[in-house]
């Protein structure tokens, strides 16, 4: 696989929409209903994942790297995240092992640690703990290829993906990218669109 400290697990979009598709949502025959409350809820995808399952949620870390100022292939979302930076990257995990997700957040490196106290735990767990008020500004949806995610998830793609920024007291927070197993067709059903939206 791909050295995760070198670079992030980035999807190849075949489609992607932004703040009208998320506003708005797809028609149902392009992206089933379930999913679409996945990736363009307001509601914390591990707790989502937890409740689609049946099963407790966590994350396996992979890396969290100093990235200093580098724009990271994603200039134009990266800059609401000031310099330097860390860069994190977790499977979101079933208790039975099972890779349901992938994410990858970025952090001003001088307040990561006041908010990720525990860098085990998921982000959400971890502000929760601390009754931190958040906005989820929804960025981008995404369905696209990655041949590192298709090896980790041993599923094959393409995948469904968002980004999105939190925001704290009117000031972002955090990036974070997830994109999605399509394992959680056994959940959620079909997902795949046959004709890509335009």
């Amino acid at each position: 696989m791909i050295d995760s400290a070198d670079m992030w697990f980035a999807l190849r979009p075949l489609w992607e929409g932004g703040e009208e598709v998320v506003e708005n949502g797809l028609p149902h025959e392009e992206l089933a209903p379930p999913w679409q409350l996945l990736l363009m809820g307001d509601i914390s995808p591990t707790r989502h994942l937890k409740l689609i399952t049946g099963e407790p949620m966590g994350v396996d870390v992979i890396d969290m790297s100093p990235i200093g100022g580098q724009p990271d292939q994603i200039p134009e979302l990266i800059q609401h995240i000031p310099a330097p930076r860390i860069r994190r990257q977790v499977w979101l995990c079933a208790a039975s092992g099972q890779r349901l997700g992938y994410a990858v957040s970025w952090w001003e490196e001088k307040r990561v640690n006041d908010y990720l106290k525990d860098s085990a735990m998921p982000i959400w767990e971890n502000l929760a703990r601390l009754r931190t008020e958040l906005y989820r500004d929804i960025r981008k949806i995404l369905y696209g290829e990655s041949a590192a995610l298709e090896e980790g998830f041993g599923q094959p793609g393409p995948f469904w993906g968002r980004f999105y920024i939190f925001f704290h007291q009117g000031e972002p927070l955090t990036l974070i990218h997830e994109v999605f197993s399509p394992y959680l067709m056994k959940y959620l059903g079909r997902c795949r669109v046959f004709s890509l939206p335009t």
